[in-house]
C-alpha cells in the first residue's frame, strides 16, 4: 500500500472558476471608484470597497485576498484625492478603516488556510489508518472475481462497524462479512479485532465452525479485557457470515451467525440462500463447534454471490420504506461484479437521498472459469 502524501489546500471551486470569480471583486472596485468620482463630495461610496476583499476571502487564498485588499485601499486613496484630498480627517478615517479591515480579512484567510491544511493532513492519516484496518479486497483470487464497496454512516469516515475480509486457503478462498453492534470508534475497534482474528486463523487451516468459535471467543475476550464495563460486554455481539469458496469444486460452504442471508444470481434470476436456522451472533456466549453448522450450496461458473450487511436492507427513503434489495437486484441487467456493486451503490444513495444512516457493506463474488494453461 502506497503512503498517502499530505494533500495541498485547495479552494472549494476549480482554478478556472477562481479566475472567473475574481472578476467580481475587481469589477466591484472599478464600479465603486467610478461612481464615487461622479457623485458629489457629500456622498462617500468608498466604504463599500471593503466588500471586495471580503468577497475574495470566500473563494481565494490569503495572497489573493491581500492583493485585492491592497487594490481596494489604492482605490480608496484615489476616491479621497478626488473628493477634497487625502489630508481631511474623514478620508483618513475611511482609508485607515479600510486598511485595517483588509489586513484582518487577509489574516483570517491565512489562519483558515492553515487550519484547512492541517485538517487535510489529519484526514489523510485517518484514511491511511482506515485502509490498514479494512484493506480493500483483491479484484481476483483464484477463480473468483471480487468487487466491494463500503458506505460509512459517520461523516468523513471510510469504515465503521461493518467489516469484510478475504484470505486464500489450501482449498480456495475464505471470506467473512460482519456487522458489529454499535457505531463510532468503539465499533471500528471491534471490527479491527475481528478482522485481525480472522486473518490470524488463516494459517491454522480450521474448519468453518472452528473459525466461528475462534472469532466469537476473540471478541468476548476483547470485550471483557478491553476496559469496558461488564454491562456493555454482555450486550455486545457481531453478526457474521463466514464462507469458503472451493477452488476445485463448484461449491460454497457457509456458516451464518445471525447475519442476513446472501443472494445468488444465476441465469438472470435472484435466489435468496436461505440457510438452516442461523447460529447465534458471535460473542454472545462461550461457543463450541457444535453450536455452528456449515451448509454447502452450489456455486458454479457464471454465478454471482451477493454478500451484504443489514445497513443495506434497512436503509429507508423519505417515506420510511426499506430498500427493496431483491427487486433492485432483479432489475439489474449486467453480468459483472463491479457493475453490480456500482449499481447498488448509486441506487442506494438515490433511495436514501444521498446519505445512509447506518454503515453498509456490499461484496459481490463471481466464479469464473479457470484460464487454461498454455
Amino acid at each position: 500500500m502506497r503512503a498517502r502524501q499530505p494533500l495541498p489546500v485547495r479552494p472549494v471551486v476549480s482554478r478556472r472558476w477562481n479566475r472567473a470569480l475574481l472578476a467580481i471583486p475587481l469589477a466591484l472596485i472599478v464600479a465603486i471608484t467610478v461612481l464615487d468620482a461622479q457623485t458629489p463630495e457629500s456622498i462617500h461610496l468608498g466604504p463599500f470597497l471593503i466588500a471586495a476583499p471580503a468577497i475574495t476571502a470566500s473563494f481565494a487564498g490569503a495572497a489573493t485576498t491581500g492583493a485585492i485588499g491592497a487594490l481596494a485601499v489604492v482605490a480608496q486613496g484615489v476616491s479621497s484625492a478626488l473628493h477634497g484630498g487625502l489630508m481631511t480627517a474623514n478620508h483618513q478615517a475611511q482609508l485607515g478603516t479600510l486598511l485595517v479591515i483588509s489586513v484582518l480579512v487577509t489574516v483570517f484567510r491565512l489562519v483558515a488556510d492553515r487550519h484547512q491544511r492541517r485538517l487535510i493532513q489529519v484526514r489523510s492519516v485517518a484514511v491511511a489508518a482506515q485502509e490498514v484496518l479494512l484493506r480493500p479486497l483483491p479484484d481476483r483470487i483464484g477463480p473468483l472475481r471480487i468487487a466491494s464497496v463500503y458506505l460509512a454512516a459517520e461523516e468523513e469516515a471510510q469504515i465503521g462497524g461493518d467489516l469484510y475480509a478475504a484470505v486464500a486457503t489450501k482449498e480456495g478462498t475464505r471470506l467473512v462479512i460482519g456487522d458489529v453492534r454499535g457505531k463510532g470508534l468503539a465499533a471500528v475497534g471491534d471490527a479491527a479485532v475481528l478482522i485481525g482474528a480472522f486473518r490470524g486463523s488463516a494459517y491454522r487451516n480450521l474448519s468453518l465452525p472452528a473459525v466461528a468459535v475462534h472469532l466469537g471467543n476473540a471478541m468476548r475476550w476483547n470485550w471483557e479485557h478491553g476496559g469496558r464495563d461488564g454491562q456493555h460486554a454482555q450486550e455486545s455481539f457481531v453478526t457474521a457470515l463466514v464462507l469458503d469458496v472451493y477452488e476445485g469444486r463448484p461449491l460454497a460452504a457457509m456458516v451464518n451467525c445471525g447475519h442476513p442471508c446472501p443472494l445468488l444470481l444465476r441465469d438472470g434470476k435472484v435466489h435468496q440462500l436461505e440457510l438452516g436456522e442461523p447460529a447465534p451472533p458471535l460473542g454472545l456466549a462461550p461457543e463450541s463447534e457444535s453450536d455452528y453448522h456449515a451448509e454447502t450450496r452450489d456455486f458454479v461458473d457464471g454465478d454471482l454471490l451477493l454478500l451484504y450487511t443489514d445497513g443495506l436492507i434497512e436503509a429507508r427513503d423519505a417515506t420510511g420504506a426499506f430498500y427493496p434489495l431483491c427487486d433492485r437486484v432483479a432489475a439489474w441487467t449486467g453480468d459483472d461484479p463491479q457493475s453490480l456493486v456500482r449499481y447498488l451503490h448509486e441506487d442506494l444513495l438515490r433511495h436514501t437521498g444521498g446519505h445512509v444512516n447506518d454503515d453498509a457493506a456490499i461484496v459481490v463474488l463471481a466464479r469464473c472459469p479457470e484460464p487454461r494453461a498454455p
